[in-house]
């Protein structure tokens, strides 16, 4: 019954009309430019993306950043897919002249089999004035690390003192060399590294002593890590919790958690949560997929005890550090950072 009404419709529809609209929907935009995962990687570095960030932060603060809430697509294994995950941010930075959607696809552990990494992932960066595709990045989650790390660097830089340099780093993987990077270009540390892999540990060390110029060395275990940090970088999968509170530092420490990004996720206990001046990216996220999510469903936190967005205290609304509190900042990953290095990328590599 539909296609006949349909085609009675189409009947009485001019051919000029479709070939109107045929010509209007193809014509005009040039087809977007295809950057290639060598090409990203050897142009854009953690660095490039801080001011942007902090930028994108101060104007998520103000409202003046359009961030809808993550989309995400489980596949679930069968014969012919999977298991893995699909994830799906963007946003736009109000007054920039383009706005990104990010896909990544994390967990096709299958992949493996075939000699292929668990993740790839692209961005699309679309023209604010026209609506027209302006790019396709394939990063494969290269842009995605530069940017947390961006966050990173963000978070020390307004929630830690000048005097606090002993940076400790739970988890070894991608993410930490950016966090590494980034804490780098806020002041010169001291580092101290830990993660279940000995040799790994041992090569971040020495690989990151190396390209930076300061200082690392392995601790023993998480414990004696948090007893020497000042400043603690998490990113770990997020399958349990990596520190205990006994275990930090009397005079006050900062912990910057980036490993919760999904609702079975959690690498800070929740009395550690509960005990600190906590921090969000987004509480909208953190509280749905973040480190938040734990204590709001223990029942031990309201929303009412988030101190402030990290935005806030990027603007001056709020303070950072005020003492010897417990501060945690919650890194979930927002759409206002994938805007913000989405413009970096096109900014810079466009003119190639």
């Amino acid at each position: 019954m539909f296609s006949s009404i349909a085609r009675q419709a189409l009947r009485r529809v001019p051919s000029s009309s479709f070939q109107a609209s045929r010509a209007f929907a193809s014509a005009g935009f040039p087809a977007p430019r295809l950057f290639d995962y060598d090409t990203v990687t050897s142009n854009l570095t953690v660095t490039d993306a801080i001011e942007s960030v902090e930028e994108a932060f101060a104007a998520l603060a103000k409202g003046k950043v359009d961030v809808p809430m993550p989309m995400h697509i489980g596949i679930e294994e069968s014969a012919v897919a999977g298991p893995g995950d699909c994830h799906i941010k963007g946003g736009y930075v109000s007054a920039t002249p383009t706005f990104t959607v990010k896909l990544a696809c994390v967990s096709f552990y299958k992949n493996l089999e075939s000699g292929l990494p668990p993740g790839s992932g692209i961005f699309i960066v679309v023209n604010a004035v026209t609506g027209a595709p302006l790019g396709v990045f394939q990063e494969n989650r290269f842009m995605t690390d530069l940017r947390t790390g961006a966050a990173g660097a963000v978070a020390m830089k307004h929630c830690s003192n000048e005097d606090q340099n002993v940076v400790g780093f739970i988890g070894t993987g991608a993410i930490a060399r950016n966090m590494a990077r980034a804490a780098a270009a806020t002041r010169p540390f001291t580092g101290i590294c830990y993660c279940l892999d000995t040799d790994m540990s041992a090569e971040f060390a020495e690989s990151m002593s190396a390209e930076l110029g300061m200082p690392f060395k392995v601790a023993e275990s998480a414990q004696k890590l948090c007893g020497e940090s000042d400043i603690i970088f998490t990113q770990t999968t997020g399958s349990s919790t990596v520190l205990e509170k006994d275990w930090l530092k009397e005079s006050g420490v900062t912990i910057i958690a980036s490993g919760s990004d999904q609702p079975t996720k959690q690498e800070i206990p929740n009395d550690v949560l509960k005990a600190s001046k906590y921090i969000a990216d987004l509480v909208k996220q953190t509280s749905k997929v973040g480190e938040l999510r734990g204590p709001l469903q223990a029942g031990v936190m309201t929303e009412d005890d988030v101190y402030a967005e990290l935005g806030e205290i990027v603007n001056g609304d709020k303070r950072g550090r005020e003492g010897n509190e417990i501060i945690v900042v919650d890194l979930t990953g927002t759409g206002a950072q994938d805007a913000a290095i989405g413009q970096v990328a096109w900014d810079k590599l466009s003119v190639l």
